[in-house]
């Protein structure tokens, strides 16, 4: 083999390396992107101590049997969501996670850990408001998704879902090994035949960051009689909650009885 040739497959090979380790190392600071919390009053705050960590949960308490549980995006501050939620939900008890590191939560994310706290928080949820509505919107679907298939959720909203981290991952970056890389993969389809509870799905047609292809792989999975699909037009992974179609949509499902 030329010398030239030689050195340069040793360089593409080196760069290569160096990607992967790249990707490895960062890889929690590339899917984690904690904000502060935009609502801190004491009246709309809960804290919840769980293992390693104090989580604060944004809530609007209410005294009422129902709840809905709500999970975010990776780079959300689910605080905001609370004017808009206490309207759309008059009858619903809220309580939004600040995942690990968010807002004024401790601790550091990874699934494990968000896995966790989720359980932890639905539980607690559960003893006060036993019909619950768990809405989970892109990463937070992931953590949603487990989540109804172990605890008795009454119903589950899913927002440009996935079926796993891992897909999502490959397609982005197609030339690494991100299968072997990826620590926290979010496999939603490994649960999603477990959920015995009615569930809506909510895809943005332009979404850029979350394939089509891969939330229609999710919502394959599920039991076709307890499952809707719907594709928000002109929206994209970051605008659908600006369609108008949105929030009707999800007080539809909320308010229909169950099938």
């Amino acid at each position: 083999m030329p010398q030239f040739l030689f050195m340069l497959l040793t360089t593409i090979a080196s760069i290569y390396l160096v990607g992967c380790v790249t990707l490895f190392v960062a890889q929690r600071s590339m899917i984690y992107y904690p904000q502060r919390s935009f609502i801190n009053s004491p009246v709309n705050t809960l804290k919840l101590s769980v293992a390693g960590a104090e989580l604060q949960v944004s809530v609007q308490a209410r005294n009422s049997p129902s709840a809905v549980i709500y999970f975010g995006g990776n780079a959300e501050d689910v605080s905001m969501n609370l004017p808009e939620f206490s309207e759309a939900f008059p009858e619903h008890a809220l309580y939004l996670l600040h995942y690990r590191g968010y807002g004024n939560s401790s601790g550091t994310p990874s699934e494990q850990a968000i896995q966790q706290d989720a359980l932890a928080l639905f539980d607690k949820v559960y003893a006060e408001h036993p019909n619950i509505v768990i809405i989970g919107r892109s990463l937070g679907s992931g953590v949603a998704v487990r989540l109804a298939s172990l605890r008795p959720a009454a119903k589950l909203i899913l927002i440009t879902p996935f079926d796993s981290l891992e897909a999502v991952a490959a397609h982005h970056f197609p030339y690494l090994p991100v299968r072997w890389l990826l620590l926290d993969k979010y496999e939603s389809w490994r649960y999603a035949a477990q959920i015995s509870v009615p569930t809506l799905i909510l895809a943005a047609e332009q979404d850029e960051i979350i394939p089509l292809e891969n939330t229609k792989l999710l919502y394959s999975r599920f039991n076709s009689k307890l499952v809707s699909f719907k594709v928000l037009t002109k929206t994209s992974h970051n605008t659908i909650s600006e369609s108008p179609e949105y929030l009707p949509l999800l007080q539809e499902f909320v308010q229909e009885r169950s099938r």
